[in-house]
């Protein structure tokens, strides 16, 4: 396997990032537990920023104040690949930002546009990432290997995995 460079791990990462769209974002609790909700991921550009609406006084938001650390995980069926971005969150306020994100799909869960009240951004600031990705592009191709692998023995050649500093 080749090695790649940090532009191509970072580009491949914006590819997979892309192409997932919704993400599990994780968060801990008050009394130190993990929870993850899915999201919309907002800006596909993915410039080490992910972007998410969200309530001002939902849990996530009290959550992330007082625990900034957080996980965004990403699946992408159709690829085969998985993503795991881990960064620090913060509610922004920002209406330029909110209007330069807005999707009319969002209306689905914020049902007066951006005039919903307590409506808010989350930025989450990547820090570090990694992603994995199948070597083939066929589930049948997949499921056979891990037989064969189960079969054998021999551990079977899962793709390609990197991880990503930003």
């Amino acid at each position: 396997m080749a090695e790649h460079t940090e532009q191509e791990k970072r580009e491949k990462l914006k590819e997979l990032v892309k192409d997932a769209r919704i993400g599990m974002l994780t968060t801990m609790t008050a009394d130190g537990r993990h929870l993850s909700r899915p999201m919309a991921l907002q800006d596909v550009e993915f410039d080490g920023d992910l972007w998410f609406f969200a309530y001002a006084d939902s849990d996530l938001v009290a959550e992330l104040r007082a625990h900034p650390q957080v996980n965004v995980s990403f699946s992408d069926a159709k690829q085969h690949a998985w993503t795991s971005v881990s960064g620090a969150a913060a509610q922004v306020e920002d209406r330029a930002k909110a209007e330069e994100l807005w999707n009319p799909l969002m209306k689905a869960w914020f049902p007066d546009g951006l005039e919903t009240p307590n409506l808010t951004l989350i930025k989450v600031r990547a820090e570090s990432a990694e992603y994995w990705e199948a070597a083939h592009s066929s589930r049948v191709v997949t499921l056979l290997g891990y037989a064969k692998a189960a079969v054998t023995g021999k551990i079977t050649q899962g793709g390609e995995n990197e991880t990503v500093r930003l």
